[in-house]
């Protein structure tokens, strides 16, 4: 699917893909996957009024 997102995003002209992975439970099987997947990490938040812990990881496309 994220073959499939990268090649719809650059096709689109942007750079850029984001994405948000729960940090609170930890969830180190999608970190692994991003990081396999070239994302890098973004930042850490605490949304939703405190209630979700969560890692922004972004990843660059060329255009």
């Amino acid at each position: 699917l994220y073959q499939d997102l990268f090649g719809h995003v650059e096709r689109a002209g942007h750079t850029l893909v984001t994405c948000e992975v729960n940090t609170a439970p930890p969830n180190p099987a999608s970190d692994a996957f991003h990081a396999a997947l070239g994302f890098v990490e973004a930042g850490d938040a605490v949304i939703h009024g405190g209630k979700k812990a969560v890692r922004y990881y972004a990843r660059q496309i060329s255009a």
